[in-house]
């Protein structure tokens, strides 16, 4: 079974936070996302939980900030409850509240021992239009901003260009470095930079769903996003750039370059074959920002052993990229010592798959470097 990503999403009140979930709700494709609403509970978004009526689908947290005012154990029951099979969720989004410490969330999802669901990123969202007058009000917004994995400067339509720039070299002081910063305005970002979208033939007629959505973005004032439809195709302010090699990959090389990619480079997913001895699963591997992870799955009966890699970013240099990637190969793994996966491992938050037969040679990789001493 694959873990569930759970998605953090924060920010100071006022900054966005709140559009932004809506708008990768009515733009979500056929994934299934499941919610965590701080301060309200716990609700499976399917045809019967529409935004504005979710009713009995809410379930109090604690009626407090979930960082602070409500038992971890909490917390824990509700991801469990999400992350039944039977709710067929794909991703789980916590929208914070404004006032949370994104410190103690990482805390409490790295410490979850629930195998089904995996801590996914922490995105922060920030005000461009109130940026200095948040951080006067809450001077704590430099330490959220250094532990973000990718920030979200919203409401860049209500500032210049000059002032977009000033904030976002301002930006690049306070988050760590190589951390992107996505520009947006009304919240409207590209979800494929966070989580997977399904195809719709998929979700057995779920598309109506969407629709309401849309619709109820519509009665709240919305009508930019609402009116785009389906036709507001986000993603078109970004490159995207594919790799594939049937040459499996030096984890030393690889590793390599996903520590010097460029900070515009906001999302890598797909797999990676490896074919060092011991380790010659399929690495499933997914980048939000800084944050990234590998999980080893078995590969499929007569699957070819492929790496298939999905590049997204904005200012980004697809062809050096694609070369950077080709000097990554290796044309002898067999011959691989299993130290060379060490790098690949610190990101491996727990073993291959149950239902593979580890060799003799395969052993549980180092703890992830996710620690939560470390925040």
């Amino acid at each position: 079974m694959n873990s569930i990503p759970v998605v953090v999403l924060a920010g100071f009140l006022g900054s966005g936070k709140t559009t932004v979930l809506n708008h990768l709700l009515t733009h979500r494709g056929g994934t299934r996302i499941g919610v965590v609403v701080n301060d309200f509970g716990s609700i499976e978004v399917d045809a019967m939980s529409v935004a504005g009526q979710l009713g009995d689908s809410m379930v109090s947290l604690g009626g407090g900030c979930l960082c602070c005012a409500v038992d971890g154990s909490e917390l824990d029951a509700y991801l469990e409850k999400l992350a039944d099979p039977v709710h067929r969720i794909d991703v789980i989004v916590i929208e914070a509240s404004g006032l949370a410490e994104p410190q103690e969330m990482v805390r409490m999802l790295v410490a979850n021992e629930n195998p089904a669901v995996r801590y996914g990123g922490m995105v922060q969202v920030v005000d461009a239009a109130e940026f200095d007058a948040t951080r006067v009000r809450h001077p704590e917004t430099d330490r959220h901003l250094s532990v973000a994995d990718l920030v979200v400067l919203n409401k860049t339509d209500r500032v210049d260009s000059g002032e977009r720039a000033r904030i976002e070299e301002a930006l690049g002081g306070l988050c760590a470095p190589g951390i992107p910063v996505v520009g947006a305005d009304h919240g409207r970002i590209d979800p494929e930079l966070l989580f997977d979208r399904r195809p719709w033939e998929q979700t057995r007629g779920q598309l109506s769903f969407e629709d309401l959505l849309a619709q109820a973005h519509d009665h709240d004032g919305d009508h930019d996003g609402a009116a785009a439809g389906h036709a507001d195709h986000v993603h078109a302010a970004y490159e995207s750039t594919e790799f594939v090699s049937e040459q499996a990959l030096d984890p030393r090389r690889f590793i390599e370059f996903l520590d010097r990619r460029p900070a515009g480079l906001y999302r890598i997913k797909g797999f990676v074959y490896f074919g060092v001895p011991g380790h010659q699963e399929r690495y499933e591997i997914h980048a939000v920002g800084r944050f990234l992870r590998f999980s080893p799955h078995p590969w499929g009966r007569g699957e070819p052993r492929l790496t298939q890699l999905v590049l997204i970013g904005s200012g980004t240099d697809g062809p050096d990229l694609l070369r950077e990637l080709e000097a990554c190969r290796e044309a002898q793994p067999q011959h691989g010592r299993p130290e060379s996966m060490w790098g690949v491992l610190r990101y491996v938050d727990r073993p291959a798959a149950p239902e593979q037969e580890p060799g003799p040679e395969q052993e549980a990789g180092p703890e992830p470097d996710a620690d939560p001493e470390d925040f």
